[in-house]
């Protein structure tokens, strides 16, 4: 090889450097992000969503913060008639046995329900969802048909049964009653929440030793812990607020839930309402639900969406 071929062969990789180069470029080029749309017109796609949830928002919160304002405002026929004050409190808590009585009664049923629902739901729904037995789908579907039975119907039959039993009268009666009805959405609600969860976390909790029981407890249960929270939430709003269970099932005054002391208060002298001490009563019995979902809404919305994609 001469000395001129040497050169050019050596010269060649400079050569072809440029063309790598030229060949990137557009490539690099075309990758580039599109502009953003203009401030004007993000804003005004958003406005539409702005003013329908602004507006939502005003119509939900408008009658609390009327409440809770009139709770505490100077009115006619009420205890606070001079001046802003707690003076409608201080009836509310002077009622009777006393409000913190009502509210240990309301206390205790909610969170005995909420209890038993959880325990059962949790069971019921991880054997639906992961085991398979003779009439699986009949029992499902005999569980969800409570939901197509009008609730005050079966109020009655249940009073019977619950003075059969000893438990008439009685506020571990009116838990048994409310977890009853919460049953149906709570084994649904399980049962989606175990099926989202692959198999192969059972198979490899079940590799490494574990019984079914084990895995449940120590891999399954954290991770359908949104549909847990959701299910609690679900059953501790409906057993605090409830009316009619405790209005059928309860005799004594001294054991009524806190809605029913608060419906009894409105009418205690002479049928004349007490409009300011039930303002009163509806704030002490909204405020720890308000709290409690603000709390807890991350997990309750995880929980919802915890069935909606499987695999």
């Amino acid at each position: 090889m001469s000395v001129t071929d040497t050169r050019r062969s050596s010269s060649e990789p400079a050569t072809d450097a440029p063309s790598t180069i030229a060949l990137v470029a557009p490539t690099h080029r075309g990758s580039r992000r599109r502009n953003p749309p203009t401030s004007f017109a993000g804003i005004a796609m958003r406005t539409p969503f702005w003013v329908l949830t602004g507006g939502l928002a005003l119509i939900f919160l408008y009658p609390l913060i009327w409440t809770a304002i009139s709770s505490v405002s100077p009115l006619a026929g009420t205890n606070q008639v001079d001046g802003w004050g707690f003076g409608n409190y201080v009836t509310l808590a002077n009622y009777q046995a006393g409000v913190w009585v009502y509210l240990f009664n309301s206390l205790f049923v909610s969170l005995l329900t909420v209890a038993l629902t959880l325990g059962i739901s949790l069971l019921g729904g991880y054997a639906f969802a992961r085991f398979q037995f003779p009439g699986k789908d009949l029992l499902f579907l005999s569980t969800l048909a409570i939901l197509m039975v009008p609730y005050a119907t079966l109020l009655i039959p249940l009073y019977v049964l619950l003075n059969l039993v000893g438990l008439s009268n009685s506020l571990v009666g009116v838990a048994l009653v409310l977890t009853m009805f919460q049953l149906p959405f709570s084994m649904f609600m399980m049962r989606i929440s175990f099926e989202s969860i692959p198999r192969e976390m059972d198979e490899a909790a079940m590799v490494d030793g574990c019984s079914s029981w084990s895995a449940l407890w120590r891999v399954l249960v954290p991770a359908v812990k949104p549909g847990l929270i959701t299910v609690g939430l679900f059953a501790f709003l409906a057993a605090w607020n409830d009316f009619m269970a405790p209005l059928i099932l309860i005799n004594d005054s001294n054991r009524m839930t806190l809605p029913l002391a608060i419906s009894n208060l409105r009418g205690q002298v002479q049928g004349v309402v007490d409009y300011g001490a039930t303002e009163a009563g509806v704030v002490v019995l909204a405020l720890p639900c308000i709290l409690l979902f603000l709390i807890l809404q991350r997990h309750y919305v995880r929980g919802f969406m915890s069935g909606a994609f499987k695999g």
